[in-house]
């Protein structure tokens, strides 16, 4: 009986030894969808994300893929309004974000991030409003547009306060709009006077304007860096991405993702 009890012992710890081992790929999965990883993304901002028919293409969905093939678990993505990403990642609606996030406190308070790419802003005009903000600076007594939920609101009230109004110039008007394709037609139609965009993004907007818009900052504004973010506790997905991205880094595939559109890399861990 003893041993019966000894056997039958050892298999238990077997078996937990064998589900801990397979943890960072088998339940990193807080969705329940064997073989899936669910990624939450705002599906309305090229050159990150965008609809190309019924597929979703760019930055972003290239990244999961590519993170996907290492873990051996298919993408499926969760189009979701940008100020609602962080909600819905902690509400349980998918498994992390991938949608040209930055990195900042506030964000970081409420979920991880894993920084995967780095870019900035860029200032875009219409080519007949007759200015040239070249730097945020500049910005001082303009209508701007922006996406909500972007971190450059903060940024502008901020510019407000501690450089415009010490230096005697009008506070920036900050207007936020739902999509940054709405930010542009708020432009065309002069309702604002100036858009700020993730410089991809703006280079992409501008290209479909067929000219009617330009982007008038020759450096980026405000550069930051970008992140993956992953709901707080769930550590074995956030183990398991940070180990994708690295080697991904390492075989080559995210050099090249990064050149096509154009962002600049992360360091290596």
């Amino acid at each position: 009986m003893k041993d019966i009890i000894r056997t039958a012992s050892l298999t238990r710890n077997l078996v937990a030894l064998t589900l801990s081992a397979l943890l960072p790929l088998a339940a990193f999965s807080q969705t329940s969808v064997p073989g899936q990883i669910k990624v939450g993304m705002e599906i309305t901002y090229p050159p990150f994300e965008s609809w190309q028919g019924d597929k979703v293409v760019g930055f972003d969905p290239d990244v999961a893929d590519m993170l996907g093939r290492v873990l051996k678990v298919k993408p499926s993505f969760v189009d979701t309004k940008f100020p609602s990403l962080i909600l819905g990642l902690t509400g349980g609606q998918f498994d992390a974000i991938i949608s040209g996030m930055y990195i900042t406190p506030e964000r970081t308070a409420q979920a991880d991030a894993i920084a995967y790419a780095q870019t900035g802003a860029a200032i875009m005009v219409a080519k007949d409003g007759g200015i040239t903000p070249k730097t945020e600076k500049d910005l001082c007594g303009l209508k701007v547009g922006l996406q909500a939920g972007t971190s450059w609101v903060n940024a502008l009230k901020k510019l407000s306060t501690e450089y415009c109004a010490p230096n005697g110039k009008p506070a920036v008007a900050v207007s936020e709009f739902p999509t940054a394709p709405e930010v542009s037609q708020a432009l065309l139609s002069k309702n604002i006077q100036a858009q700020m965009e993730i410089a991809g993004a703006a280079k992409m907007l501008a290209e479909r304007s067929k000219g009617r818009i330009v982007i008038s900052s020759p450096a980026l504004v405000y550069p930051q860096t970008l992140g993956i973010y992953v709901k707080k506790g769930n550590t074995a997905l956030y183990q398991s991405l940070e180990k994708a991205l690295a080697a991904s880094q390492a075989n080559g595939e995210y050099a090249a993702l990064i050149k096509k559109y154009d962002l600049e890399p992360v360091a290596t861990k």
